[in-house]
């Protein structure tokens, strides 16, 4: 390990110790270390503008970011056990290169804002990356339900209970990640602050010219108070799993449909060959492990967001409890966009077995169609209710699922999807 940016003259350091107290700091900092260099050139820039550097030193500074950037991209550079971890790495780096110049790169600022807005960084990139799946996934579901309605089995309690429709489903999923997406947007605009300049929490003895590292970074605005910016550690994390938790639950649910779906006691959803796979012993079997895994992909981030919480319990100010945030980010993040990614391709590609959807509907699921017809005509409707549920096995005589589904005229309903009215949310959505 190259030497600790904090060791003071006369200590020692014991390597157990020292293993345990970097962690796989090294190696989540991989995630964060592009993000740490745009935002050290930020502050280098802002030092230049107080006159804490000169212009040439800022000059040299910047290149050697630049080129530190690159040669990460390019695999030449490897953040590894040589280093404490990716700050400690472009400071050393720095030094390697520029000697003093590249001492001065730390001027005013602290490891804690660095990690804090490398991270604030990568979380909006992460969120944008939701946004876009949410309005995909919403753009394929739109699409399906203006192309084709077909008759599908409504279930209450896994029981058949009324005629519903394919077009009715893909709306119903339109309008969920229409939503997912609009909290996407939300959540990175609450958390679109620079909090860059804050140093460990109590602001430092110079003029940082924190204004241009706003506007240098793309943040809406500036987090002003340094406690604020500690406190929002952890707090900004929860959000942002939590925006992408509510996309995960409507896929765990769309998941569950179709796995459902595509038994054969269903039978009424083929899945493209590629979302399946085999069994290791049984030569007939194909599996649906594709949505099995999405199903359970909301269970990391859960477990994130848990985990992140229960480190809250601290003081103002920083404490090191917070370096174990990294790790379930990354994974809960991780998981859960790999999940949601593949689903835009899957809600393309798979297909309805109307035959067999047609077959499930049997004459009692019109029984609601003749209690809300009567009622129409002037029965009170709990009399309405009575008499359908006595007649139900005839209920369906003389019936269609296309008439039933024609007659849904209720707002939002098979008969009056108001598909425009969701496109429109989902133009401003993605505007």
């Amino acid at each position: 390990m190259t030497d600790l940016l904090w060791q003071k003259t006369g200590t020692r350091t014991d390597e157990r110790i020292m293993r345990f107290l970097a962690g796989d700091d090294v190696v989540l900092d991989r995630e964060f270390l592009l993000h740490d260099i745009e935002a050290s050139k930020a502050h280098v820039e802002g030092l230049a503008n107080i006159g804490v550097v000169s212009a040439d030193e800022a000059r040299a500074l910047a290149h050697e970011l630049d080129a530190l950037a690159e040669d990460f991209r390019a695999d030449r550079f490897v953040l590894d056990a040589r280093y404490e971890d990716g700050h400690s790495a472009i400071e050393a780096r720095l030094t390697e290169r520029l000697g003093d110049i590249g001492r001065k790169v730390h001027t005013g600022r602290s490891r804690n804002d660095q990690i804090l807005v490398a991270t604030r960084l990568w979380l909006k990139a992460k969120l944008g990356e939701l946004l876009a799946i949410g309005c995909a996934v919403a753009d394929v579901c739109l699409d399906r339900a203006a192309r084709e309605s077909l008759p599908l089995p409504g279930y209450t309690h896994l029981q058949r209970a009324v005629v519903s429709s394919t077009a009715l489903w893909f709306a119903g999923f339109a309008e969920a990640f229409i939503d997912d997406a609009r909290r996407a947007r939300d959540t990175l605009a609450w958390i679109d602050a620079n909090p860059l300049g804050t140093a460990a929490g109590y602001g430092v003895n110079l003029p940082l010219d924190r204004d241009h590292t706003t506007r240098a970074l793309g943040f809406a605005r500036l987090q002003i108070n340094p406690i604020y910016a500690q406190l929002s550690r952890g707090k900004f994390e929860i959000a942002a799993l939590d925006a992408l938790g509510a996309a995960l639950l409507d896929l765990r649910r769309l998941a569950w449909d179709l796995s459902l779906f595509t038994t054969a006691e269903f039978g009424f959803v083929k899945l493209p060959a590629e979302y399946t796979t085999g069994s290791s012993i049984m030569p007939n079997k194909r599996n649906p492990d594709v949505i099995e895994l999405m199903r359970a992909s909301y269970a990391s981030v859960a477990a994130a967001r848990t985990e992140i919480e229960q480190l809250l319990s601290l003081p103002s100010g920083y404490q090191r409890d917070l370096q174990f945030s990294k790790g379930a980010l990354l994974h809960g993040f991780h998981r859960g966009l790999a999940a949601l990614a593949l689903l835009p391709d899957l809600l393309t590609r798979f297909e309805w077995n109307a035959p067999a959807m047609r077959a499930a509907i049997e004459p009692a699921m019109y029984a609601t169609d003749v209690a809300i017809e009567q009622a129409a005509a002037g029965m009170p409707f709990r009399d309405a209710y009575k008499q359908a549920a006595e007649a139900v096995a005839t209920a369906g005589q003389g019936r269609s699922p296309e008439a039933s589904l024609a007659a849904r005229v209720s707002p939002g309903a098979t008969a009056h999807l108001r598909l425009d009215e969701l496109r429109a949310r989902l133009r401003e959505v993605d505007a």
